[in-house]
């Protein structure tokens, strides 16, 4: 007779997307760290921009930094969240799984977005409480000022 298997933890299948697993990766993120790469996904997502951004750096005319780019996510985020709907609250389920619905979601709602994109929207969907509380607080002089 075989022990029941232990479910608490389980590695994700060897075919399981890559994508997936970033998603879970993103989904630990502070909320201003999703706001942030948000917000360069959103640059990155344009091969022309970032080729521009690139160069900038390069020759040292860029003030690119996390305030800068949490800014841009957190207006992204608001222009785009009323069109993302919220994760179903009765459908708790495994978290890989809500993570491919979700992506799915994201996609269709958010037609031409690059891959980046869609993988930051998808975590700040699945975050949307604590990405909201971040996107909706005022701003501090070092940027934008996260509840905690």
């Amino acid at each position: 007779m075989s022990e029941p298997a232990d479910s608490r933890f389980a590695l994700p299948d060897v075919d399981a997307p890559a994508d997936v697993e970033v998603g879970i990766i993103l989904l630990g993120l502070d909320p201003d760290r999703l706001l942030g790469g948000l917000g360069l996904a959103r640059i990155a997502d344009d091969p022309a921009l970032v080729t521009q951004l690139v160069d900038q750096v390069r020759h040292g005319g860029s003030s690119f930094d996390l305030p800068g780019l949490v800014a841009l996510g957190r207006a992204h985020w608001r222009s785009v969240r009323s069109a993302l709907d919220e994760p179903a609250a009765d459908t708790p389920g495994s978290l890989r799984q809500e993570w491919v619905k979700t992506a799915a979601r994201v996609a269709a709602a958010a037609p031409g977005a690059g891959h980046a994109s869609i993988a930051y929207l998808t975590a700040c969907v699945l975050r949307r409480a604590d990405v909201d509380a971040c996107a909706d607080a005022p701003p501090n002089g070092e940027g934008l000022r996260c509840p905690t």
